[in-house]
């Protein structure tokens, strides 16, 4: 009987058993993408990542995240995850530096003291969409979506439908209806939706985040660095504080009782926005899955 060693991480957390789970499996070379698959869904967390090799290819490591449905190219928490697992348990050197070779191309996670920190690939924005039509699937009404900004389609590697919230109250009672919601996503290129507001539960934070991903077999996620980047690049661009640069701490799962923090850094410079996603990331269990 085969064995593989595997890790698991909360990526996003301020404490163990908070933030969102990641499993992470070494030799992920020895199997198909179908026996990757099948792993991902025996985890059933929002991803499962394979590190494909241990030693580096054109300066990183090659890795593969899939979600309990997909392969995806690119998410925000498998990427801080396994670059703190290639870090702490492969390479026990504590290097400043590590370059994830993901499908969406090469991801640089750097490490600033206890938090680490991704350069997202530059922002593309879509199609904006009508505010009726994502109240209706929520569960709201249209006087609770801030009309004074667009929902928008943004990617800065996975694509995700951006919803501005008024209010803490509304953004808590959001429900998602599931037939509305794959009819919508038929003519989308995003398939997730992003939800924010700027009022905090904690009241020390900058903005609550809920993102629901039913696609892609995550009805809701407890921590997203890919949907907090495009929420990054989308503050920014529509001005949603009247500047061009964000340094802020968004909060995330605290309705499905996962308490996760990220932080938020872009700015536009010569019509051009870069964004950096950090968190934390704490090991929380070691063991063999056996094949």
């Amino acid at each position: 009987m085969e064995e593989m060693v595997f890790y698991i991480v909360d990526v996003f957390a301020e404490k163990k058993f908070a933030g969102n789970q990641l499993a992470v499996l070494r030799g992920g070379a020895n199997l198909s993408p179908d026996q990757m698959q099948a792993i991902a869904r025996e985890m059933h967390f929002s991803e499962t990542t394979f590190i494909i090799s241990e030693d580096k290819t054109d300066g990183g490591y090659d890795v593969r995240i899939f979600t309990p449905s997909a392969e995806v190219p690119f998410a925000g928490h498998p990427t801080l995850g396994t670059a703190h697992i290639i870090r702490s348990e492969i390479l026990r050197d504590n290097p400043a530096e590590i370059i994830l070779n993901l499908k969406v191309g090469r991801i640089p996670v750097t490490f600033q003291e206890n938090v680490s920190w991704m350069k997202q690939v530059s922002p593309e924005f879509g199609q904006k969409l009508d505010v009726d039509t994502l109240a209706d699937i929520l569960g709201l009404s249209r006087s609770d979506i801030d009309e004074r900004f667009p929902v928008e389609e943004v990617s800065t590697g996975l694509p995700h439908i951006i919803v501005p919230i008024k209010k803490l109250d509304s953004f808590s009672r959001v429900r998602v209806s599931l037939a509305k919601y794959y009819q919508l996503i038929q003519n989308t290129w995003a398939k997730p939706i992003l939800i924010f507001c700027p009022e905090s539960h904690t009241g020390s934070n900058d903005i609550s985040v809920r993102m629901f991903a039913d696609y892609y077999g995550v009805p809701e996620d407890p921590a997203t660095g890919s949907g907090n980047g495009c929420l990054a690049a989308y503050l920014v661009k529509n001005r949603y504080w009247g500047v061009s640069e964000i340094d802020i701490r968004s909060e995330q799962g605290y309705e499905i009782h996962r308490p996760s923090l990220l932080y938020l850094r872009a700015a536009e410079r010569a019509g051009t926005i870069e964004v950096f996603i950090g968190g934390k990331s704490i090991t929380v269990a070691r063991g063999n899955l056996l094949l």
